[in-house]
């Protein structure tokens, strides 16, 4: 295995004779992992390194939060719960004819469910990210050129979403937490995975056929999506 040390960051490095470009990635534990073509220089690498510090940092530290995974919520009066990127206030109610109930810009919970707070919520987040991805999903399969037999919201672990073969497509129920055109970018990245499923050069060529910014918007879930749906 070749490393290479610039600054105070080692990386594995991969170099590839088909890759057209530098990108830095960073592995579940916490490794830096540095894929480049074979031809690209070592200035041009710590170049890019040096420009990407600030990214390479935050993942790092996200990585180290997923490894010490942050107090669970306490659904006490007052919690922050966000839904479609924006947080609204907890409040227990005596009573309400379902569980959870989002009204008045609060998130309405039954007091005599406390004790199965959490798991209502999750309910509540994947029956509503089932109802809003469908409706997206119309928008975009004709823009993509694909057509979906399945859509499941359900708890995917660390992925967002994942394709099948078959054109299933699943999404993580904390998807539903992310602002709308967040989850834009991961629906219609799954989607794309229907006709490329690697990411290679034709899949983001695809990918920005559909959303021209979606550079912008996978650079703002890779900063800051583990971070907003932190339970």
């Amino acid at each position: 295995m070749s490393t290479l040390t610039v600054d105070d960051l080692e990386f594995e490095l991969r170099l590839s004779p088909r890759r057209r470009s530098v990108q830095i990635t960073v592995d579940r534990g916490g490794e830096l992992v540095l894929i480049a073509p074979e031809q690209c220089s070592q200035d041009i690498i710590e170049s890019f390194v040096r420009s990407r510090r600030m990214w390479i940092f935050t993942k790092l530290a996200e990585k180290e939060a997923l490894r010490h995974p942050a107090p669970a919520k306490q659904f006490v009066n007052g919690e922050g719960l966000r839904y479609l990127g924006r947080s609204y206030r907890l409040l227990f109610v005596e009573k309400q004819d379902v569980p959870v109930k989002l009204t008045g810009g609060r998130f309405c919970l039954r007091r005599r469910d406390a004790a199965r707070a959490r798991e209502d919520m999750v309910a509540w987040y994947t029956a509503h990210g089932q109802a809003w991805l469908s409706a997206r999903l119309t928008r975009f399969c004709a823009r993509v050129g694909v057509i979906v037999e399945d859509l499941r919201v359900q708890d995917l672990g660390y992925r967002w979403g994942s394709c099948g073969r078959r054109g299933a497509v699943n999404f993580h129920w904390k998807t539903i937490l992310l602002p709308p055109r967040i989850i834009d970018y991961i629906l219609v990245h799954e989607l794309v995975h229907i006709h490329e499923p690697h990411h290679t050069s034709a899949f983001w060529a695809r990918l920005e056929r559909v959303l021209p910014d979606y550079p912008a918007r996978k650079q703002w879930l890779a900063d800051h999506g583990q971070i907003e749906t932190s339970w």
